[in-house]
């Protein structure tokens, strides 16, 4: 009976999205400007065995998202994850993690927005970068404000973008390594340099497998879309498979032939002046490559932030409809938009933007926030598929997750053993714990006062 309850609240959202453009979506969530640009701390801490730790957090990334898809098929809803919480744990659990994803998806796209500022200052070096990234964030708010299917078509040709690029990558470094039409760099690099292909030992690893479980944060966002998805029982579940084994051999043979043909010692130090994948493209004899590379990181941080600015949205959305947020955050426009829902996620991502650019470390605690409960999402979504599981029997369930329940422990055991690392760090990591504990003691408070105000009005 909550089942139903909660999916008749959500209802009025246009069906307008289908299974190519969810995977696209889903792609374009999961896959930012990390892999191109920010890979490279990853490597520093692993060596060649990124690899491995990418592995790991994929391991994660696709029994979370399978379980999630059996949820999604079975209720397709905009809330998702936060409904599904609601209904299968308690209804703090669905405030809590619809409102830690939301702030983690505000101080995401904040991020973005500065990041493709940065990046258009390779070809404009006179105009500010807040005047791209505030140009940025409207085009795309109006974006996100107009039917979901144009908004669908938009993001689709983004990622499109990011997808070809990587692909074209892949081609280039293994022509580069196996020598085809130029000289062969082989695989002295992976293996062959000091310390092996295990440098740092398992730790090193292990500490690769934190920047890759952020690398995957975004793939959920396909159970999002399920609530505006023509046949979601038969589009969500292939859109998620065909997503995670996409999404797993991009970044694992991207990263593969980063460290064939860049010494991870050099790459590790040198990430953030140059690109390696601007090295391959230039090896390869791609004219500009600096260029063409600088265009498709443009095009993965606007990809990026028109998919969160869809998350923040729809989980405003939920929340209004759950009376979890003011009422006008509900309401649809006439092509079925949550068009308020939109506009207050964009004034606190231009906030976050402008801390992220005016007061670094305030930022910093944020971002603290973003990680620590990006992490507490995907457990609680495992959480929740435990407890979904228990109330449906197997057989009656359009998609099932193999080798039930032991992925799903396997995949809560790896992240609570994430988040007990994060703590124990005491040079980056700890800040998810310093600022994420006191977020959710924050957020509980709010909704206990908002439980007793509910109870005093009824």
């Amino acid at each position: 009976m909550q089942e139903q309850e909660i999916a008749e609240r959500e209802q009025g959202l246009a069906k307008g999205l289908g299974k190519a453009q969810i995977v696209m979506i889903g792609l374009g969530g999961a896959i930012g400007t990390g892999l191109f640009m920010g890979s490279g701390i990853a490597i520093n801490y692993a060596g060649p065995a990124v690899v491995l730790s990418y592995l790991i957090a994929g391991f994660a990334a696709v029994v979370m998202v399978l379980s999630l898809s059996e949820m999604a098929v079975m209720h397709p809803s905009a809330g998702s994850f936060g409904t599904y919480a609601e209904t299968y744990l308690n209804p703090w659990a669905g405030f809590m993690v619809r409102y830690t994803y939301w702030m983690a998806q505000v101080i995401a796209i904040g991020g973005e927005a500065v990041a493709a500022g940065v990046y258009m200052t390779y070809w404009f070096p006179d105009v500010p970068i807040w005047a791209w990234s505030l140009g940025f964030a409207f085009i795309l708010l109006y974006v996100n404000s107009r039917s979901v299917s144009d908004f669908g078509t938009f993001e689709y040709w983004f990622a499109f973008i990011k997808v070809a690029a990587i692909v074209l990558f892949i081609l280039l470094g293994l022509s580069a390594i196996f020598g085809v039409g130029m000289k062969p760099v082989g695989f002295h690099n992976l293996v062959g340099l000091p310390g092996g292909f295990m440098p740092n030992g398992f730790w090193g690893v292990w500490m690769g497998v934190l920047i890759g479980i952020f690398s995957f944060v975004g793939i959920e966002v396909i159970a999002v879309t399920s609530g505006e998805t023509r046949e979601p029982e038969k589009a969500i579940p292939a859109a998620l498979r065909t997503m995670a084994v996409r999404l797993l051999l991009f970044y694992v043979l991207a990263l593969t032939i980063v460290v064939s043909f860049v010494p991870w010692t050099e790459s590790g130090a040198k990430v953030v002046a140059q690109s390696p994948f601007v090295r391959v493209l230039a090896y390869s004899g791609i004219a500009h490559a600096a260029g063409i590379m600088n265009f498709v990181v443009v095009s993965a941080a606007l990809s990026s932030m028109n998919t969160n600015i869809y998350l923040c949205s729809r989980m405003l959305f939920s929340l209004s409809r759950g009376r979890y947020a003011p009422a006008f955050l509900g309401r649809l426009s006439p092509n079925g938009t949550p068009v308020a829902a939109i506009l207050v996620s964009g004034a606190c991502i231009l906030l976050s933007a402008g801390l992220s650019k005016l007061t670094p470390l305030a930022y910093n605690y944020l971002f603290g926030i973003a990680i620590f409960g990006a992490i507490i999402v995907w457990m609680t979504i495992l959480l929740s598929h435990l407890s979904f599981r228990r109330r449906h029997k197997a057989e009656d369930l359009k998609v099932r997750m193999p080798f039930f329940p032991y992925m799903q422990i396997a995949g809560l055991v790896l992240l609570a053993a994430i988040l007990i690392t994060m703590g124990l760090d005491t040079q980056f990591w700890n800040i998810a714990w310093i600022v994420g504990v006191p977020w959710l003691a924050l957020i509980s408070l709010a909704y206990l006062v908002w439980r007793r105000a509910n109870r005093a009005s009824a």
